[in-house]
Formats: structure tokens, sequence, C-alpha cells
């Protein structure tokens, strides 16, 4: 016999205030009221986060029902729902009055599920081309105006560059950030750009090396698009070079950065020609990997 869903929030360790309209925990400890400190706002989450939870639990639940489950006033209840309606978490049935889990969180869960995949369909062609190229390949995406590493992998050389999996860099002044700057909207473009400008209204140098002028910039990413890969040599860190090409997805829009990373004595020019045309022939596998199928027929999985 199913658990009730009451049952089930405190099996799997809700908050103990849910659970008795008296305030009190179970055991008889008294419960925060929220007062002060900003901790009613974070139990007006912790509750919002709930309702969440019993929803996906129970599929559907009225006001009456949520408000007892928590153990709040029904116009709690009502206030916390509204407020995850408006952010699309929840939904109302307008037949009956009861609530659902909106599309807002499929939303959140796609964001999620696009993430993994692009790092479980990398993998193949990743390690593979840092066992051959002998550098760490990194997958990297846009989160808000910096990139995000998603995932690295290391490749057999005895120098290797520290672990950057969940680091955020600038976009300017990276190849990955390049790469994903440049098949970016105007709209986030210029977001990404304004978060790095100085007083000055140059671009934020962290090296010598790093490209501080706008025009000079936009020149750049002129030739990432024409090109389809980035180059950056000392401009994050002195000693550091690496080569990014763009990874799309099935409707064709950049969806991530592939990179090779490694020290700029060893990735010198000499050695460049190669490491660009493994990077590209990387991304194009992990793009049709993703179900992106290039104008000419593209590289099909592997």
């Amino acid at each position: 016999m199913p658990e009730p869903a009451l049952s089930r929030a405190a099996h799997h360790g809700e908050p103990a205030e849910f659970a008795d309209r008296s305030g009190r925990a179970p055991d008889g400890r008294a419960v925060d009221s929220g007062s002060g400190n900003g901790s009613g706002s974070v139990q007006s989450v912790d509750r919002a986060l709930t309702i969440l939870k019993l929803l996906a639990a129970d599929g559907e639940l009225g006001v009456t029902e949520i408000a007892g489950l928590l153990g709040v006033h029904k116009s709690t209840a009502s206030r916390l729902l509204a407020t995850l309606e408006t952010h699309g978490l929840a939904e109302q049935l307008p037949d009956r009055g009861r609530y659902r889990l909106g599309v807002g969180v499929l939303r959140l869960a796609g964001a999620t599920r696009s993430r993994l995949d692009i790092v479980r369909e990398s993998r193949p062609v990743t390690a593979p081309l840092a066992a051959d190229i002998g550098e760490t390949v990194n997958i990297v995406i846009l989160s808000g105006t910096e990139t995000l590493y998603l995932d690295q992998v290391a490749g057999p050389s005895a120098l290797q560059i520290h672990n950057w999996i969940g680091h955020r860099n600038p976009v300017h002044a990276t190849a990955n950030g390049r790469v994903l700057l440049a098949h970016a909207s105007a709209t986030e473009a210029e977001a990404i750009l304004g978060a790095a400008l100085t007083p000055s209204g140059r671009l934020r140098a962290l090296t010598p090396n790093t490209i501080t002028d706008r025009a000079a910039l936009q020149a750049a990413l002129a030739l990432v698009r024409r090109d389809g890969y980035a180059v950056a040599v000392d401009e994050l860190e002195i000693g550091l070079t690496a080569v990014a090409a763009p990874i799309r997805g099935v409707d064709g829009s950049v969806i991530a950065s592939l990179s090779v990373s490694g020290p700029s004595f060893r990735l010198e020019a000499t050695r460049m020609p190669r490491a660009i045309k493994a990077v590209r022939d990387a991304a194009a596998l992990v793009s049709a990997r993703m179900g992106y199928l290039a104008p000419s027929g593209g590289i099909r999985p592997v």
C-alpha cells in the first residue's frame, strides 16, 4: 500500500516544521517561526521546494491538502503556489482547481539533462583525443556571463594543467569563451562583454596578452565564425595555450565548446595546425553524437 504523502515527506527527510501545525517538531522541539535574520525567507524557500516535491510525488494536490501537509494556513500555501505559478514551476488545473508541476520544471530538468548528455556523448571522443594529442581536453558551456567547465580529460603528458571542472572563466580571455561568444545572440554578447568592462571602457586584462579592446575582440570573433575555431595564447594565464571549436546541437545552434589546452611551450606554432584539425574534427564528432547533421552530410556518430 503506498505511503501517505505526509509520511513520505517525513520519511525522506522533509523539515520537521512541515509536519505539525503546533509549531513544534514531532519530538516536541520548538521550530523556528522564521522571524529575524532572514530566516523567514529561508523558510519560505524551504516550503516552496517541499511543495514541488509533494507535487512530484502525488501528481496533483489541492491548496487545502498542501496546507495540511506543510502544517501552514491555507493562505500561506496559496501565496507559495502563486509564486511557483508565476515562475512556471506549478500550474493550476482549470477544471478542478488542483495544482501540478509546471512546464518550468521540465525546462530546468532539460537544461540539466542537456549538460549531462554533452558530457556523456563527448567522452568517447575526448578520451581518445587526449590520449592522442597528449594534452588536456575540455568541454565548456556558457553560464551567465562566464564560461563553465563541464568536463575534462587529461592527456598522458607528465606536466598537466590543473582540474578546471566546475571552474568559471571570463569569456573574452579564453578560446572556449570566444567560440561561445562568437555564436551568441547580440543581446547575450552585449551582456557578456558589459560584465567584463572596466571603468575605462576596456575589457579586463588577465595577463599582458589579453585582448582588451572591444574592436579587436570583435575582429577575433569574426575570424572564429569564419574559420570554425579559436586560439588563445597566454591570455588567461601566462604559459597556457588553448584551441577550441564549437559543438552544435540538433538544431545547429552552438551548445558548447571543445578545447585542447596545455603549456604554451608544448602547444607552440609548429604543433598548432595538427591541434586545430584535431579539435575541429573532435567537435564535429561530438556535434554528430548530439544529433547535429552538417549541411554536407556531416560526420556521423561513432
